[in-house]
């Protein structure tokens, strides 16, 4: 063939495709805006980089604005302000419920999931001499669960009651609890962050510790009755001389939209996301977990129909439930 009816033929095929790429932008907003929280955190990096990566690529105008975080990402999603959210589950579980403490009693349920993000785990750690080895042995002890407000702060003593453990629990910054459980002011401290947990680690440079998750037992009936959290081994080695693996549970980040975002918008920014890492983790590293293999760490929250089609067409079959 010569390289003229070649051409020809390639410049054909473009003018043919044209129109149905048109056509399926024809009902993109001209501009979105992501929700993320407050500057200086790990929503705010990802938030941003996100829209711009998405302004870049897709050609639409996107920006990342700050909010108050998940809770209020959630309720700005739900009622359109916002076409994206960066949520963590477990509040946006509390708001597909209607028990969102911004808006109480409406049910989220126009929240639709587009991506897995990273997640957030839960660990504890105390001192070696204490004798502590399980979450049950902390019945009757000092707990820091770090600050109020917060993942662990609001989670854990959640967590407790659900393992009907009666601890003494306080709040504090992760310094602070790190210093108290070292002064013996508390008898442990449980907390939630990407690991290896910073203040573990200086602890357990500093001192003889022990840090654990969850028992078998323990595990089966956090994971009952809390759907927003998923099961994670944090392996051995993750901590220098902690050579054991610790059972837990994590709750994820993700990015969710309206489902009234047209499902081709949805399509485009799933793929680009996923089929990007090396980009994506030039935005944040934690995007090193947005992969594949976490899609279906969401056990609640239905998928865009644009998500649903393209992991489906990765061959990641999207349970009847969650699919939006």
């Amino acid at each position: 063939m010569s390289l003229f009816k070649f051409t020809a033929l390639a410049a054909a095929a473009l003018i043919t495709a044209a129109p149905a790429v048109a056509q399926d932008r024809t009902d993109w907003p001209q501009s979105i805006t992501i929700g993320t929280a407050s500057q200086g955190g790990t929503y705010f990096v990802y938030g941003n980089g996100l829209a711009g990566y998405i302004g870049e690529a897709l050609g639409i105008n996107a920006s990342g604005e700050v909010t108050g975080g998940p809770v209020q990402n959630a309720t700005l999603v739900q009622l359109g302000d916002h076409a994206i959210g960066l949520v963590t589950m477990g509040p946006a579980y509390e708001a597909w419920t209607g028990r969102s403490e911004l808006a109480p009693g409406l049910e989220h349920h126009d929240l639709r999931a587009l991506f897995p993000m990273y997640q957030t785990p839960f660990q504890v750690i105390t001192m070696a001499n204490s004798g502590i080895t399980s979450v049950t042995e902390l019945a009757g002890r000092r707990v820091s669960v770090g600050p109020a407000g917060g993942t662990p702060g609001t989670y854990w003593p959640r967590f407790l009651e659900t393992l009907g453990v009666d601890a003494n629990v306080s709040n504090a910054g992760a310094a602070d609890a790190a210093g108290q459980l070292k002064d013996g002011l508390i008898d442990a401290f449980a907390f939630a962050a990407g690991v290896p947990i910073s203040a573990f680690s200086q602890l357990a440079a500093e001192a003889d510790v022990r840090m654990f998750g969850f028992t078998e037992s323990e595990l089966a009936t956090l994971l009952a009755a809390h759907p927003e959290v998923a099961p994670l081994n944090i392996p051995a080695g993750t901590y220098p001389g902690h050579d054991y693996d610790q059972q837990s549970v994590s709750m994820w980040n993700y990015a969710i939209a309206n489902a009234s975002m047209p499902e081709s918008l949805a399509y485009e920014i799933v793929k680009l996301v996923m089929e990007n890492p090396d980009r994506m983790m030039e935005i944040h590293r934690a995007a090193a977990e947005t992969i594949m293999d976490n899609v279906l760490n969401n056990t609640f929250m239905p998928f865009h129909p644009g998500a649903v089609r393209y992991y489906q067409e990765h061959g990641i079959e999207i349970p009847e439930n969650l699919r939006g």
